[in-house]
This record gives C-alpha cells, sequence and structure tokens, in this order.
C-alpha cells in the first residue's frame, strides 16, 4: 500500500463525472492497488471515505472507514455505485457538518438522507449493496457525488461556498503539514 497525493479543490478531475469500472478492470492487481493505496491514503489523513478522482484516478471507485454514532465501524469498497432513491416517508433530512479530504479544513452543515442505499460491485465484479443510516449514509453519498464531479461545497450557498474557500486557504498549509507528518509516523 503507498500514500497517493490527494487532490484539492479547483483540480479538473474533481469536477466532472468519472468513467465506470470496465469488465476487464475487474478483478485485476491494478484495481486491487488501486483500492489499497486509497485505503491507506485515507488513512493517513485520517478521512471518513476517498474517491478514486481524490486520488487523481477517473474511476468511479471510493472506500470508506468510518464508525458511526452508534459505534459501528463501517469498512469497505465499492465500484460503480448508484444511489437508490429512499421514498420520502422512509427518510429524514439531517443537517450534519461536512467536511472533506480535498477541501482541507473547513467543515459546513449540508443537508442529506439520514438513510442511503448504494448498490455496485465489489472488486471482482460481484454485486455489492450497502445500506447505511445517519453518519454512515452521508458518507456513501458524499463519496457517490465525488464520482459525479460534485463536492459538498456545491451544495450551499455561493457566500458559504465562499466562506469555505476561504477558510480553506487559511487552513490548508497546517492540514498539509499534519498529513505529512502522521504519514512519516505511519511510514506511509
Amino acid at each position: 500500500m503507498a500514500m497517493r497525493r490527494i487532490t484539492v479543490v479547483g483540480e479538473e478531475i474533481l469536477g466532472r463525472r468519472c468513467r465506470a469500472v470496465a469488465e476487464s478492470e475487474f478483478g485485476t492487481p491494478e484495481l486491487a492497488r488501486l483500492v489499497d493505496d486509497m485505503f491507506a491514503t485515507q488513512e493517513v489523513a485520517e478521512g471518513a471515505g476517498l474517491a478514486a478522482n481524490q486520488v487523481g484516478v477517473d474511476l468511479q471507485v471510493f472506500v470508506w472507514d468510518c464508525t458511526d454514532e452508534w459505534g459501528t465501524r463501517h469498512v469497505g469498497h465499492i465500484c460503480n455505485p448508484v444511489l437508490d432513491e429512499i421514498p420520502a416517508g422512509e427518510r429524514e433530512l439531517a443537517d450534519e457538518p461536512e467536511g472533506c479530504l480535498s477541501v482541507p479544513g473547513p467543515h459546513r452543515s449540508v443537508p442529506r438522507p439520514d438513510r442511503a442505499v448504494v448498490r455496485g460491485r465489489d472488486l471482482d465484479g460481484s454485486p455489492l449493496t450497502v445500506e447505511g443510516r445517519g453518519y454512515f449514509a452521508r458518507c456513501l453519498q458524499h463519496e457517490t457525488d465525488h464520482l459525479h464531479g460534485r463536492l459538498y461545497l456545491s451544495r450551499l450557498s455561493a457566500r458559504e461556498r465562499r466562506s469555505a474557500l476561504r477558510e480553506m486557504e487559511d487552513a490548508k498549509d497546517g492540514v498539509f503539514a499534519r498529513r505529512a507528518e502522521r504519514a512519516a509516523r505511519l511510514g506511509a
């Protein structure tokens, strides 16, 4: 596993839809290596999830390692994810703080459904369905957004987005320094 550079808001790859993992790519050492590297990168950066375009790869893949508010740890990966539409009567909107490894520093409240179901495939191409509630649901939605070229900033008002970007400019050097220190400690 190797740590990869995390892309930052403004880089072109974060603003466009990623390409689907092709049939010929499932089960390959290259795809497995990408997922391993993404887990290593996420650990160093202390994130809850990480999409492939956040490490400069144009591919519909994301990983997660997060603990929800009930103390359950969720760890996994998914390729070619599609979010199910949850009927309004089966979900509530939760307006909670959200951050992003590609927007180093700021957190802002973002309304999202408190339940998510995502369908896709695993590294070998087998069908995969993942359901989350609360913080884990937020993670699944946030990472799926990445693969569609959307950052959480796009869900904010223009004023709030400008404020977050100013805060990022002030905080990013410190965030990058902490990541470098943690990478050195972990030998990544």
